[in-house]
């Protein structure tokens, strides 16, 4: 196995066969680099961008793989996404068209970045120029995107096709760190509390209305008082460890469902599944995937990583970061320190676990350096 970073320090080369410093966003050389080693597939998983990359890479190579370009192309596009999915009346947030002013609150994004780079919820007219600037400069193409403020819990439905049948995983409970909408992520919840019949039948309905057949998705969604709202369908596993939550709660190795994917190979999966809230091949009654959040400033050290390791319940607990990386302040899904997972015998003792596991873990940073 062949691992592309840009940093030469990427935290998953290691686990790699091979190790090439290149930025798995840089098209040409990431076919440069596929066709030198001969390689039997391509995966990007936990990047939107980089779905799109590996694609279209795997389409001239004559490689195997669970999307083409095109479809990669309109699931890498927010903006494209809501065009598709309103024609096939799937319920989303309203766009709001240019040269119309929008309600406020609303939602400023850029439509081809990831998660919520560039994101921002505007709440008074004097925050919307700043907010449409944030955008613009975010964006790969210079645009912007404005949406109605969906309020109300998101859960993420994590999923695969297989031959154009929607197969449900999990779905599980986005806790954040804050009450109003688009918070700061702190913890991935398995099982959600919420019922789940809703929420993936929006999500099976959002995947075969933007052709994905084959391959992981990974879709968010908001049960707001009138339903729930596809936020965002990712054809790809999600970058908080929701595989390994997955295959923590349900015995399902969803890293691996990938690479058979991207190798051709046809995966095995129940033929029926849940309600997915309610599927226990492995034995825990909840998991939670919890992040772990550093104060600003220039990382000197860590400590209690071992001791929160050994707690009950606890899979793992990994730093993301070395000493000298400078953390900024708290910002939407960026500059996570780590992570912890954690499973019990129910859903709240997972959390409970999770949680002191990672209060566990203390950072000592130069707060004069932020």
């Amino acid at each position: 196995m062949i691992a592309a970073d840009r940093d030469p320090q990427a935290i998953g080369f290691p686990l790699a066969d091979e190790r090439a410093v290149v930025s798995s966003e840089d098209e040409p050389a990431v076919e440069r680099l596929a066709r030198a080693r001969a390689v039997d597939g391509i995966v990007s998983p936990g990047a939107d961008w980089t779905v799109g990359v590996a694609a279209r890479v795997a389409e001239r190579l004559g490689l195997p793989h669970p999307l083409d370009g095109a479809t990669a192309a309109l699931v890498t596009s927010k903006a494209r996404q809501r065009e598709r999915l309103a024609a096939a009346g799937v319920p989303q947030p309203r766009v709001v068209p240019a040269g119309e002013e929008p309600t406020l609150p609303c939602v400023v994004k850029a439509p081809d970045r990831q998660g919520q780079r560039g994101m921002s919820v505007v709440r008074a007219p004097s925050a919307l120029d700043a907010a449409l600037a944030a955008a613009v400069t975010a964006s790969r193409g210079g645009g912007y995107l404005v949406e109605e403020l969906v309020e109300g819990p998101e859960v993420t439905v994590i999923a695969v096709s297989l031959a154009g049948r929607f197969v449900p995983l999990a779905v599980t409970d986005r806790l954040t760190a804050e009450a109003p909408a688009f918070g700061v992520a702190l913890a991935h919840v398995w099982p959600s509390v919420h019922g789940p019949e809703a929420a993936v039948a929006a999500a099976q309905a959002a995947a075969e209305a933007l052709g994905v057949r084959e391959g992981p998705t990974y879709t968010q969604v908001r049960l707001a008082s009138d339903g729930p709202k596809v936020m965002e369908v990712a054809a790809r596993l999600g970058g908080g460890h929701d595989a390994e939550l997955v295959e923590a709660v349900t015995g399902i190795d969803l890293n691996g469902l990938a690479i058979d994917f991207a190798l051709g190979t046809r995966p095995t999966l129940p033929r029926t599944t849940p309600p997915c809230n309610s599927l226990l091949l492995a034995g825990p009654g909840g998991g939670c995937v919890v992040f772990l959040v550093a104060p600003p400033g220039r990382l000197i050290s860590v400590a209690g990583a071992d001791e929160a390791r050994a707690a009950e319940g606890v899979r793992w607990v990994r730093v993301y970061r070395r000493p000298g990386w400078v953390f900024e302040r708290l910002r939407r899904g960026a500059d996570r320190a780590g992570a912890v997972l954690a499973v019990g015998a129910t859903r709240e003792e997972a959390l409970d676990r999770g949680r002191r596991a990672a209060q566990a873990v203390r950072f000592q940073v130069d707060a004069h350096a932020a």
